[in-house]
């Protein structure tokens, strides 16, 4: 029997959570298989090689290249100074000497005869991957990383900015003093640019909101958000927004299921693909030690059907939130003018309309 499947949107209260932490290259595992680990412990750590710099001494000392070692003060893998002398010629009587300095503080890497140059490592520079959730080491990737599990809330959301945060729960309603140092905020309303930079310039280390206005999305980053990947913009406060652009409040369901972990400790990444390789921005708010019923993710669950609960992702009802009540077997003819397999949708106002299948995301809760 043929299926249809939707993108799904995870809004889980108690289920099994996975992140992979990876180096870049290949490194050293700072933890075992088996060990529990919070979210800012590091994982993994390597050390990235520093830029090169190529300096032509034969050039300079106006020598032969092949002659080049009588002239050098240095040795390979010698670490040498910004400014300290690595080259010099004999001058006349010891006097008029010309020397070669290094540009830069690094280490000396190789030594060419050939063609009269010598290279110049900058310093290494060390990488660290932290667990980024609190839970257990349930795989080593061989040098390279390792794969986190924990159990708890996870929470998606349409779009996002701003990389891995870790910090506390907190809810804007129910914060007097203005200090944000170390929170991620939750409003459950839209956000504009001139709250966002209030929060940000308080110490907020990440902004949960129902909407967002794209204009100041704009602003916030100073160029247009295209449809590549997310995640790695210059920001100090990572924004995740649950429902989409416009003036729209978090859904009723989203809001109340963070409610319940209120000044919890709590891990977000904005990075968002839209793409093929969906990414979504997520909200993680790790229980290690809950021992409930855990939701496993089925590939099952994102078979659209009668009675899944669901969200409009194109206009005319982009954001709004149903359920699925009935699924014709034949295309209908839509708006476009063309025939679509499509579904009819209850929303909260009991309005039913008929939506097209590809329009549609399921909600896993």
């Amino acid at each position: 029997m043929a299926k249809s499947y939707t993108p799904g949107l995870k809004i889980l209260n108690n289920t099994e959570i996975e992140r992979e932490r990876k180096l870049p290259l290949k490194g050293d595992i700072n933890c075992n298989k088996g060990d529990f680990v919070n979210n800012d412990t590091i994982v993994a750590s390597t050390k990235l090689p520093g830029n090169i710099h190529m300096i032509n001494i034969a050039s300079q000392l106006n020598i032969d290249a092949s002659s080049l070692k009588d002239y050098l003060i240095v040795k390979i893998n010698q670490h040498v100074k910004k400014d300290e002398v690595i080259a010099e010629n004999k001058g006349l009587f010891g006097f008029f000497k010309t020397q070669v300095k290094s540009p830069i503080e690094g280490k000396i890497s190789n030594i060419s005869t050939t063609t009269g140059q010598i290279m110049i490592s900058e310093p290494d520079i060390p990488i660290e991957i932290d667990a980024y959730i609190d839970g257990e080491i349930k795989e080593i990737i061989n040098n390279e990383g390792v794969v986190v599990r924990s159990e708890g809330c996870l929470v998606q959301g349409i779009i996002g900015v701003g990389g891995e945060k870790k910090g506390e729960l907190l809810f804007l309603d129910d914060q007097v003093s203005e200090d944000f140092e170390g929170k991620i905020v939750v409003i459950r309303g839209s956000i504009n640019k001139k709250k966002y930079d209030s929060l940000s310039r308080k110490g907020a280390l990440g902004v949960v909101a129902g909407g967002f206005d794209y204009k100041s999305l704009s602003d916030i980053l100073g160029y247009r958000l295209g449809v590549a990947i997310t995640g790695t913009e210059n920001i100090s406060t990572t924004l995740v927004i649950t429902e989409g652009f416009g003036d729209v409040e978090m859904s009723s369901k989203t809001f109340e299921l963070l409610k319940k972990y209120n000044k919890s400790k709590v891990s977000i990444n904005g990075a968002t693909q839209i793409r093929a390789g969906v990414i979504r921005p997520e909200v993680i708010i790790p229980s290690p030690n809950k021992k409930d019923f855990i939701k496993s993710f089925d590939e099952n669950d994102l078979v659209i059907k009668e009675g899944s609960n669901v969200r409009v992702i194109r206009e005319p009802y982009f954001g709004k939130i149903g359920i699925v009540m009935k699924l014709p077997s034949e295309p209908v003819m839509i708006e476009s003018e063309t025939k679509a397999r499509i579904a009819e949708v209850e929303f909260d106002n009991n309005e039913r309309k008929l939506v097209p299948r590809a329009n549609l995301e399921i909600i896993l809760d």
